[in-house]
């Protein structure tokens, strides 16, 4: 009988031969560089600033485990990125198994770190275990400085390999460690580092660690300029993370809600507070990971809340009658805004994108530090939890209400599928993948969308009007709205606790509205809907915005469509520059480059002219104030005089705009407050308050066009050209010749007009005020055909910003949102009167 067992040795083969030789072994960090997904998510902008949390997140380690409080996150000029943190720094004695200094260890082998031994660290969130060697192998190089016990070390790397041994540098005051690393451009397809996605976490982190101080700094600036920097730091922690989720919103109770217990080796803190919204912001936290999917901690602190408003109700007798059962989870977590955040030596998270908390044991937990710590609360503030409760019970009776309302609509078939809304022209295709719905505006693009679309792969589903403002409603009221029942039932999700993406009947949802102020309204009210009610479609990628072009133009034969004036401008300037001949007060002819710079430096004069206008100030007028340092006025200071009549001057400097408005000031008699009362009698002491000439008669109008004008200025100067005679009239600068006839160009502005209006010639421009404008042709090629059609995808990389601008935009409060529109009025680009 032959022998089996014996090892076989690989046998000679074709190309489709499958043997031992086929078997690869990836070496150390190979195996980082050869499928960078598995360890970082992707090779995009989400992997890109993966790499800056992973180096992050050891630093914050350290914080966790009292050793830093301090962290510097650097965008240096090159798009690098530096942390330096004042912990204990890595190790750099050798390590025994691997005959290296630790800190090389740490850096090139995975799952080497102090993080698995839990004398070093009691929490980490990095127990991936690849942490910072993944980013030394995804990085063109990386340079590490540790400073510890008085002396400095620096190593450095290149793709992950040992390029610079360890090696002392100097004796040093400092402590910690300081990492340097340059992504891989082969790696990534996107090297640009955004400041606001780093912000968003790093505000996160600062919010959840309370009392670290991490500062982000960006030295891409123009030379000259100083970087900019932020800084965060929250003496609150989490409180003011709850602070922060309930701003522009009304409040039901002062105070945040805070505990922060440890029991059995797990830390539980938790914020919370109540506002009137009819929605709940809860955000879950563990080992500063966000657990969008939530886990035991979330259910843990659920289930508690329900418990404890529920048991206190009942013993304050605000539960009358034997029909009132009580309030829900959904009813208790109406208009609730809450952080839980848990600290867990060994959490067990549910897949590799660590979103979801499975460790059993910290259910019980979360859930005996809420019952505890929430029933003293309310024991020992009555006041505040009467307006809890009756918050939670009015929730319960529009519950009630909305589950009457369902239960009507789904008598009628409405939500199961079997029913759906007679407005919907659906299409032929059963595949949800392959099919798509789109939500117009009116009754008259719907009809050009339903006769322009492919039928067989595009719905159309025509809402009238204005959409309810979901923000301001409650479900009962929603289901009561009827394009709103049809878009639940067209979709096909249901909603709420019933909501199943499993049963959307369409992965493209493409709200499709005018190009004008109208359509960006109802645009709005789309998308607060979804965002509201069918969150997990954003989520997934589900919602799409179309993006129909805004003019149609026609030239002798051939017809193209223009999303945007400024690209129709850039048309016009292009067909116009082909059959003119330029030339300079001197006689000297421009080549066509030369022309085309000037027009591209006109167009930056007029998106600064913009934004003067709209601080009432004469743009021509402006252009010519460049004094002798080449610099423009910051500010216009107005003053009403006592005469009656009112002063202006211009001014370049802060310094001198201090000045100015204090000599205003004592010109007019005007002081800053009124003294306090003598003895209560009411009379004014100090002699120079006048109650006729107060603060208000004096208007400082920042100008933030400045810098921009004077690099403008800056480069028409290099043209040989004068930034006063951008606008308005004087002695010829140019002279233009088209067909055979010369016209003079006063100004840089009146050379661009010439030019565009010799482009419109032999054109026919047509705008489109809306969808309904255009035929089922014109539709179909421009807006619904997947092979020229642009659209925009929605989605959402920050929650919570996310939040705080659907509440500013949409809710009650009116404060917030006047303060938003004063703020940006003057950087408005669309403003329809």
């Amino acid at each position: 009988m032959a022998d089996d067992t014996k090892i076989p040795q690989s046998a000679a083969g074709g190309a489709e031969e499958y043997s031992a030789s086929k078997i690869t072994v990836l070496e150390g960090l190979e195996a980082v560089r050869k499928r960078p997904s598995m360890y970082i998510g992707d090779t995009g902008e989400r992997g890109l600033h993966h790499l800056v949390y992973e180096v992050v997140d050891n630093s914050i380690d350290e914080a966790l485990a009292g050793y830093a409080g301090n962290i510097q996150v650097t965008i240096l000029r090159d798009n690098s990125v530096s942390v330096l943190d004042d912990g204990r720094g890595i190790p750099v004695d050798m390590h025994e198994g691997e005959g290296k200094p630790a800190v090389e260890v740490v850096l090139t082998v995975l799952h080497a770190g102090g993080k698995f031994d839990h004398n070093s660290y009691k929490v980490s969130g990095g127990l991936h275990g690849v942490g910072v060697s993944c980013v030394n192998a995804l990085s063109d190089w990386m340079k590490v400085e540790v400073y510890r016990e008085g002396k400095a070390w620096q190593i450095g790397f290149q793709h992950g390999n040992t390029v610079e041994p360890l090696k002392y540098i100097g004796p040093t005051d400092q402590r910690g460690t300081k990492v340097t690393f340059h992504p891989d451009g082969t790696i990534f397809s996107s090297m640009i580092y955004s400041w606001d996605i780093l912000a968003k976490r790093l505000r996160e982190l600062a919010f959840l660690n309370r009392g670290i101080s991490i500062m982000l700094t960006d030295e891409r600036v123009e030379p000259g300029t100083p970087p900019r920097t932020e800084r965060f730091h929250y003496e609150g922690g989490i409180s003011e993370f709850v602070t922060h989720l309930n701003q522009n919103k009304a409040l039901i109770h002062p105070g945040v809600i805070y505990f922060h217990r440890e029991k059995d080796g797990i830390d539980v803190e938790i914020a919370m507070q109540y506002n009137d919204s009819f929605t709940e912001s809860i955000f879950s936290y563990t080992n500063n990971i966000h657990t969008i999917e939530g886990g035991t901690h979330l259910t843990g602190f659920q289930s508690a809340l329900t418990r404890t408003i529920n048991n206190y109700a009942k013993t304050a007798g605000m539960l009358k009658g034997a029909s009132d059962k009580g309030v829900t989870s959904n009813d208790v977590r109406e208009g609730l805004a809450a952080v839980i955040s848990v600290k867990v030596p060994e959490p067990q998270f549910e897949g590799q994108t660590k979103t979801k908390l499975g460790n059993g044991e910290v259910k019980g937990i979360v859930e005996s530090v809420v019952y505890e710590n929430l029933g003293a609360f309310l024991e020992e503030n009555p006041a505040v939890a009467k307006e809890i409760i009756l918050k939670s019970m009015t929730a319960a009776r529009a519950r009630e209400a909305a589950r009457r309302a369902r239960e009507l609509v789904q008598r009628k078939g409405a939500l199961e599928g079997f029913s759906l809304p007679g407005k919907l022209a659906d299409c032929s295709n059963r595949d949800p993948s392959r099919c798509e719905v789109y939500i117009v505006e009116g009754d008259s693009a719907g009809g050009s969308a339903k006769q322009g679309r492919n039928s067989e792969f595009q719905a159309i589903l025509p809402i009238r009007g204005k959409l309810l403002n979901v923000e301001k409603a409650r479900l009962d009221k929603i289901l009561n709205n009827n394009e709103i029942r049809a878009m639940f039932a067209a979709i096909g999700c249901n909603f709420g606790e019933d909501f199943d993406i499993a049963k959307l009947r369409y992965h493209r949802i493409v709200i499709m509205t005018d190009a004008d102020v109208d359509g960006a309204h109802i645009r709005t009210l789309l998308l607060t809907f979804f965002y509201r009610q069918m969150k997990p479609l954003i989520d997934a990628g589900h919602i799409y915005i179309a993006n129909p072009p805004l003019f149609k133009v026609k030239r002798k034969q051939k017809e193209r469509y223009i999303d945007t004036e400024e690209q129709l401008d850039n048309y016009l300037i292009q067909l116009g520059v082909e059959d003119i001949a330029v030339s300079d007060a001197a006689g000297v002819a421009l080549n066509r480059e030369a022309v085309e710079n000037l027009i591209a430096l006109f167009r930056q004069a007029a998106h600064c002219a913009g934004g003067l206008q709209r601080c009432g100030i004469d743009p021509a007028e402006y252009f010519a104030l460049r004094n002798a340092e080449a610099h423009f006025p910051i500010a216009e200071v107005s003053a009403r005089e006592l005469d009656g009549t009112v002063s202006r001057a211009f001014v370049y400097s802060i310094a001198e705009k201090d000045a100015l408005i204090a000599e205003i000031e004592a010109r007019l008699g005007i002081v800053r407050e009124a003294p306090a009362p003598i003895d209560g009698c009411g009379e004014e002491t100090g002699g120079l308050f006048d109650p006729l000439a107060e603060p208000s008669a004096i208007d400082v109008v920042d100008i933030f066009e400045a810098a921009a004008a004077a690099e403008l200025a800056d480069e028409l100067c290099r043209t040989g050209a004068d930034c006063k005679r951008i606008f308005g009239r004087g002695e010829s600068l140019w002279k233009v010749a088209v067909d055979g006839r010369e016209q003079e160009a006063h100004s840089l502005e009146e050379l661009f007009e010439i030019i565009r209006d010799n482009g419109r010639k032999g054109i026919e421009i047509q705008r489109y005020k809306g969808l309904g404008e255009m035929n089922p042709e014109q539709l179909w090629e421009t807006t619904m055909d997947p092979e020229r059609r642009k659209m925009i995808r929605v989605t959402m990389d920050d929650a919570v910003a996310a939040e705080r601008m659907f509440t500013l935009l949409m809710g009650d409060v009116v404060e917030p949102r006047r303060e938003y529109i004063e703020k940006y009025a003057a950087s408005v680009k669309d403003l329809d009167i």
